[in-house]
């Protein structure tokens, strides 16, 4: 079992920039799938960009939303996968979350609890 927990969320202005944090404890597999998803009130949860890695490959993956002013990497010594978010947008308020899964099956099956991320002036 991975347990996940996500931080760095707040109150970001139009235009500014907020990273998102997701350490991961536990059995972390050397094969492992994290995501990053966000829902905003009244809405669906939302793909917003994935990192997979298996041993020393990894490999990105961004939802439309995230394409541009997003970027999803992963610090290997620190167990934690980062979500540099630039360019923020009123629409982009949302409560984040990470989810990881295992590379062998499309599911997502441990989840943080979420952060949330409010952009307004």
């Amino acid at each position: 079992q991975v347990q996940l927990v996500e931080s760095g969320g707040g109150l970001a202005q139009p235009g500014g920039s907020l990273r998102l944090s997701c350490t991961a404890s536990g059995r972390t597999p050397n094969s492992y799938r994290v995501g990053w998803f966000r829902q905003a009130p009244g809405k669906e949860r939302e793909f917003v960009a994935a990192i997979t890695w298996s041993f020393s490959t990894s490999s990105t993956r961004y939802g439309d939303s995230a394409k541009g002013r997003f970027r999803i990497s992963r610090d290997n010594a620190k167990n934690t996968v980062y979500l540099q978010m630039n360019g923020l947008k009123s629409e982009d308020t949302a409560v984040y979350y990470c989810g990881g899964g295992r590379t062998y099956l499309t599911s997502y099956d441990d989840w943080g609890q979420g952060t949330q991320v409010t952009v307004s002036t």
